[in-house]
């Protein structure tokens, strides 16, 4: 087992392998992580929070144990001054150790997890990319640059976990399933009440 050490940036947002994160960075520890990362073309791990605030410092004991990387593709400077950036999810990873540094940063020494092997969309769920592809269409920029695999049930999975209105331990509990057509079946039901009017 091969671990290295990443910067977490714990969020109370699921990130998925594919998937887009847009971000405001506001806070010192967070704008100097994000510039160590463009400099080095470094990736940093997110992380969902369990309890706790998003800001102000959140150790790393109460996030999920297992995350997913982020490659930074874009930044832009708002107009109120925020840095804005967009990252793009690669592998998950699950968290071995981790500790807060004096700066409130969090430091985790972390295993990369095996990706998942592409697999064929099974005929049942058949309709699901015309769905998803007229979502992220009516989506627009904030998947322009995103990779699209609409037969690929992996691929298809996570897109959908991260596009329904999901619970976070819903969308947690999709990250940590490591067979696409298990994700498939668990979210057929809820994508079935979202088109049934059912889910608020």
């Amino acid at each position: 087992m091969t671990t290295t050490e990443v910067q977490l940036f714990p969020l109370r947002t699921v990130l998925f392998p594919g998937g887009p994160l847009p971000l405001r960075v506001f806070e010192a520890r967070y704008l100097d992580m994000i510039s160590r990362c463009m400099k080095d073309g470094l990736q940093f791990g997110v992380v969902l929070i369990v309890d706790g605030p998003e800001i102000g410092g959140v150790p790393a004991k109460h996030t999920c144990e297992i995350g997913t990387l982020a490659r930074i593709v874009d930044w832009y400077q708002g107009t109120d001054g925020l840095l804005g950036i967009t990252a793009a999810g690669t592998d998950r990873f699950r968290i071995h150790r981790a500790e807060q540094q004096a700066d409130g940063l969090n430091i985790a020494e972390i295993e990369t997890l095996p990706a998942e092997v592409a697999l064929n969309l099974p005929t049942e769920y058949a309709g699901w990319p015309v769905l998803l592809r007229a979502v992220i269409e009516d989506l627009g920029k904030l998947y322009a640059t995103v990779e699209k695999h609409y037969d690929d049930a992996s691929w298809v999975g996570f897109r959908f976990a991260e596009i329904l209105p999901l619970d976070n331990e819903s969308r947690q509990h999709c990250l940590e399933t490591f067979d696409p057509l298990e994700r498939l079946k668990f979210l057929r039901p809820l994508l079935q009440q979202i088109r049934e009017g059912k889910m608020q």
